[in-house]
């Protein structure tokens, strides 16, 4: 039976709700399910954006066939080739022999990797700025490379302003018969997903979604389509203000994530000290064994918090295993400007402190206090030195305006990959840097120059634009607001 939802009078949502896959991508588990969205749009032409995963295809080809009420399917529109937004196309083929197939040249590639040569006649490869014209509507295609894989296009609809997203703003859990953002209290109910989905699946690459943020700054957009989670119709500055923060790697609130592994409880039990003297001076204290959670959760909690607390046991002269994949996990996804403290226990030989800073070492994190070493459990005589790394935690929450002062005053160099626009910030670009995105070596990096630039605040919702001058049609990817409600900042 089928089951669709109007997004609006000419498009129309024919995707599936998936509540029996266990982990999604293998890796992350998705408890309360994940939606597969797919929307068809009905003009002089039939568009269909993009396709489902393979465990919910029945539900969607009974949705797309009872919204096309026998109608062919004329276009698909690949955004981005991952099988679980790809996996009907070989099936649509035979339905519609005549089907043609949008997409950037990469995905064309992809395609033929997937599927075979089968479907090169009808690919129709497009890139930045083409359009499509399907009668009333005119679609223009953004490129969105390395959001997440260098493929991915959006759809911009000039005519009903409406951005298809590909895997941008988009959420775990299943949609549970909504559709719309503003059906539910995603504030309360939905944010910890979309972070978790955020960090985990986009997370590593904040200066491509940086730059996907200043394209959709350059377009009057009324909703948003992602291909997972719902829909944005309103306060679409809520979920590009997440996305924003996220991407340029700032926490979203003072507080404190403590993180640990713990073999017999006793450096569970220090990290619990640690965190009753932080909780009783009013920080927002979130702790989690990552023995027992998976290490999305805790991935995302650092996202979020401005600090983090790092306590673990030492293992065969090492990190234990739990804690060695959490920060492994972290470095992958390029988390920056965190402060951090480390714990280690060892009975006979604390090896576990050396190991975690030569994982985080690449991110340059900021260590606020000496390692604290524990021997088996916590003596009395080390209970100073826990309240002085709770006293550094409350310092710093509480400062740090002259700290940035004197940082700001000598910026880095900035080094941007020739290949994929990967930026590092540092001093000098090591000889035998390899670029976290696409793997490019040090020869494929120019430095550029760091030119001064003016700021200009929205004096309705404090987002910051950077540059020579604010373009007289600059619109505020927060709030929409026009050039005229932006102010220099001094």
């Amino acid at each position: 039976m089928y089951c669709v939802r109007k997004v609006n009078d000419d498009y129309t949502w024919v995707g599936a709700d998936g509540r029996r896959l266990a982990m999604f991508e293998g890796v992350f588990d998705v408890p309360y399910g994940i939606s597969f969205n797919s929307y068809l749009l009905q003009d002089e032409k039939t568009v269909l954006f993009d396709t489902v995963d393979s465990a919910v295809r029945r539900q969607f080809r009974e949705n797309l066939l009872h919204a096309l009420n026998g109608r062919p399917l004329d276009c698909v529109v690949v955004h981005h080739m991952e099988p679980d937004h790809t996996a009907e196309l070989e099936d649509l083929l035979l339905l519609w022999p005549d089907l043609e197939i949008f997409c950037s040249a990469m995905a064309r590639n992809m395609i033929r990797q997937f599927f075979g040569a089968k479907f090169d006649s009808h690919i129709r490869v497009v890139k930045e700025g083409d359009t499509l014209n399907t009668g009333r509507h005119t679609l223009q295609f953004v490129a969105a490379p390395m959001v997440h894989w260098p493929e991915v296009l959006m759809t911009y609809d000039r005519t009903d302003k409406l951005l298809l997203t590909a895997d941008a703003f988009g959420c775990f859990d299943a949609l549970n018969g909504r559709l719309f953002a503003d059906e539910v209290d995603f504030d309360r109910d939905y944010l910890d997903a979309a972070r978790r989905y955020y960090t985990n699946i986009v997370g590593k690459y904040g200066p491509q979604v940086q730059a996907v943020l200043k394209k959709a700054a350059g377009l009057e957009i009324s909703m948003l389509l992602p291909l997972h989670g719902f829909v944005w119709q309103e306060d679409l500055g809520y979920i590009l203000g997440k996305y924003d923060l996220w991407s340029r790697y700032e926490p979203e609130e003072k507080g404190v994530l403590i993180a640990y592994s713990s073999v017999y409880g006793n450096t569970e039990s220090a990290a619990n000290v640690l965190a009753c003297r932080l909780a009783e001076q009013g920080v927002t204290v979130e702790m989690y064994d990552v023995s027992v959670t998976p290490v999305s959760y805790v991935l995302a909690a650092a996202f979020r918090f401005s600090h983090v607390v790092l306590a673990t046991t030492t293992y065969n002269m090492g990190v234990f295993i739990t804690m060695e994949n959490l920060l492994h996990d972290i470095a992958q996804h390029n988390l920056q400007s965190r402060k951090y403290l480390l714990i280690e226990n060892g009975s006979w030989s604390p090896a576990a402190a050396k190991g975690m800073e030569a994982i985080l070492e690449p991110l340059h994190w900021e260590r606020l206090a000496p390692t604290l070493t524990i021997k088996s459990a916590l003596p009395e005589e080390k209970l100073a030195d826990l309240e002085a790394m709770a006293q550094a935690v409350l310092d710093d929450l509480g400062g740090g305006e002259e700290e940035q002062s004197a940082e700001a005053a000598a910026p880095a160099r900035k080094f941007v990959c020739k290949v994929c626009g990967y930026v590092y910030e540092g001093e000098e670009l090591p000889e035998d840097f390899k670029c976290p995105l696409c793997g490019a070596g040090a020869a494929f990096f120019k430095e550029v120059e760091n030119k001064p630039v003016k700021q200009f605040v929205c004096k309705i919702c404090g987002f910051v634009y950077e540059g020579a001058e604010l373009p007289a049609d600059f619109r505020c990817p927060l709030c929409n607001a026009p050039a005229s409600m932006f102010e220099e900042k001094a």
